[in-house]
């Protein structure tokens, strides 16, 4: 497999035990030391690696049982790696979502905290201590940050079968065959 998808790869596997890290991280007691991440900063990540990922695997041409066949030529290390960061997250996403929190994050405003309720019967806008802002704050990245372990795991397993299948195609001649 060529270096670059090995870096890109990389790169979304090393994402993937970021945001794991940064999940485990919030779901300790006390402050964490990446509560100013937000899930849009990683979303925009998602989109720049993901999308390069997907450009790649189309690329190659491949279907989804071909990728299959090459992710299962990976080594089983790292196959299993993919596949523990991608059930963290999921299992994590399931706890975050069984949490059935009614606050969201509404904004800070001049020195304000505020967060909005949406309970059926209370919806609205309502003012709150700082501190109550960043309980806030880490319950919804327990609930949004897993996604992200997930989504990153399959994009690092994609890219790499993707590699794989060029290398599979280099070492068969055929590519560059068609130029």
């Amino acid at each position: 497999m060529g270096w670059s998808f090995r870096v890109h790869g990389g790169i979304a596997l090393a994402l993937s035990a970021w945001v794991l890290l940064s999940v485990v991280l919030a779901w300790l007691p006390g402050e964490s030391p990446l509560a100013g991440m937000t899930w849009l900063v990683t979303a925009g990540v998602f989109l720049l690696v993901g999308i390069a990922a997907w450009v790649r695997v189309l690329l190659c041409k491949a279907d989804k049982k071909m990728l299959w066949l090459a992710f299962r030529c990976l080594p089983g290390r790292l196959q299993a790696v993919l596949g523990a960061l991608a059930v963290a997250g999921v299992l994590l996403t399931l706890v975050g979502a069984s949490q059935g929190d009614n606050l969201q994050t509404d904004g800070v405003e001049d020195g304000r905290y505020y967060v909005y309720d949406t309970t059926p019967l209370h919806k609205g806008r309502a003012e709150v201590s700082q501190s109550a802002y960043e309980d806030v704050r880490e319950r919804e990245q327990r609930g949004v940050l897993p996604v992200f372990v997930a989504v990153f795991a399959v994009v690092a397993g994609v890219v790499l079968s993707a590699g794989e299948l060029r290398r599979g195609d280099a070492r068969s001649g055929s590519v560059g065959a068609a130029t």
